[in-house]
């Protein structure tokens, strides 16, 4: 009982702090490139990384674990933050791009499937794919109100960030939550610090505290503390069955849309939040 506590208190901790991701993003993205964000949070994230296996005297992974850290890489450190980052440069708000993460539980739960073996119940599947279809008819009802090309990135995020949760999550067993981020981007450092190079603002003049706020959020929760929570709790807890708790991102991330940017919560927006909110109960109970 009390590791199952712990399962969903870390997955809980861990989707909180990715709440706030699109929201910092998006304040991020008014004035920095996206391709120079993504790099630039990843290589300020690899630089506290590199220090946190210095001072904790972190032996190398093993030669067969670096495949999977690989895929770590490409899923969370570079494929969801950049297509995340070009998606709300396209899109109408933040907060149209946040209800597409309602479908993120159970690209994780395929993955899950697919990577660590596990089995969960037809129930439990019936549960994820109600969930994802509300996201699903929500774009298409919603669609004019921002790009395809929004709504296409957004969906490319989804499905590789789903592999990158999973095979964290089965790596972490192995190599602790923190350990394998911190690897991860390491990992993807040569690719993204000679990227931040190329693409450094030619000025820094015309930039906004607040987009200097969402670099800095995004560099050290969304790409490094989080994921030691998130990992944590998908390992203690199994991926599908933690995993439904990024349901409850949508409804979090919507809230902070609002605080932080503004933005305005159309009643459709919070009619399908909590349609994924009460799906990631039902899912709970028959994973």
């Amino acid at each position: 009982m009390d590791k199952l506590f712990s399962a969903w208190g870390n997955g809980f901790m861990g989707v909180l702090i990715f709440s706030a991701s699109l929201p910092a993003t998006r304040m991020a993205v008014a004035d920095f490139d996206p391709v120079f964000l993504t790099a630039a949070r990843a290589s300020i994230a690899a630089l506290l990384g590199l220090g946190l296996i210095a001072v904790f005297k972190v032996r190398r992974p093993a030669a067969g674990d670096w495949l999977s850290l690989s895929m770590v890489a490409v899923g969370v450190v570079v494929g969801f933050p950049l297509l995340t980052a070009l998606a709300l440069e396209q899109a109408s708000s933040a907060a149209h791009t946040i209800v597409f993460i309602g479908m993120l539980p159970l690209f994780t739960a395929l993955f899950g499937v697919l990577r660590d073996g596990e089995k969960p119940t037809l129930g439990f599947w019936l549960i994820s794919a109600l969930g994802s279809a509300i996201v699903v008819l929500f774009a298409v009802a919603e669609g004019f109100q921002s790009s395809w090309l929004a709504n296409s990135y957004m969906l490319a995020a989804i499905v590789i960030c789903g592999l990158g949760y999973a095979e964290g999550a089965r790596l972490s067993r192995k190599l602790g939550g923190w350990q394998v981020i911190s690897w991860a981007l390491l990992l993807s450092s040569p690719v993204t610090v000679s990227l931040a190079f190329f693409t450094y603002p030619a000025s820094l003049q015309g930039v906004s505290a607040s987009a200097w706020a969402g670099l800095a959020y995004v560099s050290l929760f969304s790409m490094l503390i989080g994921f030691v929570f998130w990992y944590r709790g998908l390992a203690q807890g199994g991926i599908a069955s933690v995993g439904q708790l990024q349901l409850l991102q949508p409804f979090l991330g919507l809230m902070l849309a609002a605080l932080l940017l503004g933005e305005r919560i159309s009643p459709s927006m919070l009619l399908c939040s909590l349609g994924v909110v009460l799906c990631v109960v039902g899912a709970r109970r028959l994973a």
